[in-house]
């Protein structure tokens, strides 16, 4: 059968949750306070997660709930309470990779899905029958895992279950993301929601009898990042991932900004919509496509695992930094009478600057900032701090849960 697959969005706030909603997901993922990977994101409280789950399904949107952790015995009696907390606002599944999460949930919570996590190492069709067996819904491949292996666990699995992919976003360089890299050098376990992304770090050898003679790692010019992946990027490639049967295409980023998620629901939105729509129209539009995902931040694109094992080409040895096109600014959280825009402002920006408006059917309205007020309505030239509310006129027109952003010049 042919699939339509859903768009599956990060979020690390509420406002990240609403921007997500609002360009285009059809889910979105999060994680509370503590057992989810992500302990250095923002993070939701139970009140927050309350609220977006109820926003999210106003308008039909699912939400799913990070409890992936590679639990400890003292994570037990903690992750039983914390279920049934979630019991009580309902989200649509939780994401959990460990076993004794796993059946704790069962316990407390056997009326919500569990989607069940890449960081359980899910490669081969018998680990997604073991988990259907248990009662999970829906399984995430490890990202180790090519086109054609999904292929054939989708037709070695049950109908009924779901096959759900990472097809944008960082690439973890240990085996499904579990790795020891970061408790070894820092003392925080990435298996737990710690991880300090050391493998984005650059390295070198030293030989003991030259101590200070760092020596790249392969004899070459550029330096030596040799954990540095790509990022993977699959927009130009949706028809094989549909053809494989995966059932959701997962961004990642619970750790990015809302320009980031933005960017990429709009853009995955559109794609998605117009190979629906009509293959054709799709590859017609791939230009568009490619243009508006360099507007995330990103550090080049690679399709991963997807065709093969990748090469050294998947790897970034000249630069450990991320391409940035753009700076965020602010979501328009409402507009008075008079036209101007209320943000909650993220970066600086000035009067007179050129900056566009971000709209969630594609459009980007170049506009300039015409004039800035902060919350007592005395005039500023300029925005220098971030997290002030102020009022903005520009002249584009926005519209509430509009986004604002600025290109940098290269």
């Amino acid at each position: 059968m042919k699939r339509h697959p859903e768009l599956l969005l990060p979020a690390s706030s509420l406002e990240v949750l609403k921007t997500a909603v609002t360009f285009g997901a059809d889910a979105v993922y999060i994680g509370g306070e503590a057992y989810g990977l992500r302990a250095k994101a923002k993070n939701f409280s139970m009140e927050d997660m309350a609220e977006g789950i109820r926003y999210a399904h106003e308008r039909g949107v699912k939400v799913y709930v990070t409890a992936n952790i590679l639990a400890h015995n003292e994570d037990i009696d903690g992750a039983s309470e914390y279920f049934r907390e979630l019991k009580e606002i309902g989200p649509d599944a939780l994401i959990i990779s460990d076993p004794g999460m796993f059946l704790t949930a069962k316990e407390v919570c056997p009326e919500i899905d569990i989607h069940i996590s890449t960081q359980a190492n899910n490669v081969n069709y018998m680990t997604f029958r073991f988990w259907h067996d248990q009662g999970a819904t829906r399984v995430v491949t490890g990202r180790e895992l090519s086109l054609a292996e999904i292929r054939e666990i989708r037709d070695r699995i049950p109908e009924e279950l779901e096959i759900e992919t990472f097809v944008h976003g960082a690439m973890c360089i240990s085996y499904s993301g579990r790795c020891l890299l970061s408790n070894f050098l820092t003392g925080r376990d990435a298996n737990r929601g710690a991880c300090t992304h050391p493998c984005r770090w650059k390295y070198a050898v030293v030989e003991e009898t030259r101590p200070g003679e760092y020596m790249p790692v392969y004899e070459n010019e550029r330096g030596t990042y040799i954990f540095n992946s790509k990022d993977l990027c699959m927009i130009g490639h949706l028809p094989d991932l549909i053809s494989a049967g995966v059932d959701s295409l997962k961004i990642e980023g619970r750790m990015k900004t809302a320009l980031y998620v933005a960017v990429a629901a709009r853009t995955y939105r559109k794609a998605l919509d117009d190979y629906a729509q009509d293959p054709v129209l799709y590859q017609n539009n791939m230009p568009w496509y490619l243009e508006q995902i360099a507007g995330c931040t990103y550090r080049r694109f690679t399709t991963g695992f997807f065709y093969g094992k990748p090469d050294d080409a998947a790897q970034i040895y000249d630069s450990n930094t991320y391409i940035k096109e753009y700076t965020y600014l602010g979501i328009v959280q409402e507009v008075d009478q008079d036209g101007r825009c209320r943000i909650e402002q993220r970066n600086k920006f000035s009067v007179g600057d050129k900056i566009e408006i971000m709209k969630p059917d594609g459009r980007d309205v170049e506009a300039v900032v015409e004039g800035i007020w902060d919350e007592d309505g005395v005039p500023q030239e300029s925005a220098p701090h971030p997290k002030q509310s102020l009022w903005v006129r520009l002249s584009g027109q926005p519209d509430q849960m509009d986004l604002l952003r600025r290109r940098e010049e290269s």
